[in-house]
C-alpha cells in the first residue's frame, strides 16, 4: 500500500478561519444528510480553536478525556513467553 502525505492549509486570516470553522461545524450537525458527515464537527472545532481560547479549552478537555478513555479501554497485548 502506498501512503501519500496530503497537506492542506487553513486560511491565513482570522475571518476566513471563522467562516470555514463555522461552516464545518454546521455541516457536521447536518451529518445525517448524504453529502455531509459527522467528521466535520471535530475538524471545524480544531480550525476554530486556532483563534478562540474558549473553543481551544473545550477541544483540549475533550482530547484529554478521549485519550484517558482510550488508554483505559484499549485491548492489552499479550506478551509472548
Amino acid at each position: 500500500m502506498i501512503r501519500q502525505k496530503i497537506k492542506k492549509t487553513i486560511p491565513n486570516n482570522q475571518l476566513g478561519r471563522l467562516i470555514v470553522g463555522v461552516l464545518l461545524v454546521i455541516g457536521g450537525i447536518l451529518g445525517f444528510l448524504p453529502v455531509l458527515g459527522f467528521w466535520m464537527i471535530p475538524l471545524g472545532l480544531v480550525i476554530l480553536s486556532v483563534d478562540y481560547p474558549a473553543v481551544r479549552r473545550f477541544r483540549r478537555r475533550m482530547e484529554v478525556r478521549l485519550l484517558r478513555w482510550w488508554h483505559k479501554h484499549r485491548p492489552r497485548r499479550k506478551k509472548d513467553k
